[in-house]
């Protein structure tokens, strides 16, 4: 008993030293909604507001904003990519299964997953995107 009290210790002391070091020396990164600096996509009302590296050309954060009553054919992403809805509420398909998302839902599509999305209501809808490479759209 005294073996793993001591291992556990010892593990828990390891994470929690090597999570002070990781922040460290990290920079902070701070962006007002009023300082979003809102492209055109080529669809119209579709906009994206980058915080931090590049989406067309690796890994990117940004918001994603539809416009309201849009509804988006199937299509994939090629790099994955992980949301959560900041505001508005949409349907997401995948997999035949429509989900109805609002504030706070998170979804990741990974794999090039085919899917659509359909904005609900009379309210745009915001995502904040981490994508793991550059951002395209790829119709099916």
């Amino acid at each position: 008993m005294k073996f793993r009290t001591r291992i556990v210790v010892v593990a828990i002391a390891s994470l929690v030293v090597g999570t002070v070091i990781a922040f460290s020396g990290s920079k902070a990164t701070v962006v007002a909604s009023t300082d979003l600096k809102w492209k055109e996509l080529g669809i119209p009302g579709v906009a994206a507001a980058p915080v931090s590296g590049d989406m067309t050309k690796g890994p990117s954060r940004f918001f994603l904003r539809y416009p309201v009553g849009l509804k988006t054919p199937i299509h994939s992403h090629t790099a994955d990519h992980y949301a959560t809805v900041v505001s508005g509420t949409f349907s997401l398909t995948t997999d035949g299964r429509t989900r109805k998302l609002g504030p706070g839902s998170y979804f990741s599509l990974t794999g090039k997953m085919p899917h659509s999305a359909k904005v609900e209501g009379k309210e745009p809808v915001v995502f904040f995107i981490t994508a793991d490479g550059p951002w395209d759209v790829v119709v099916e």
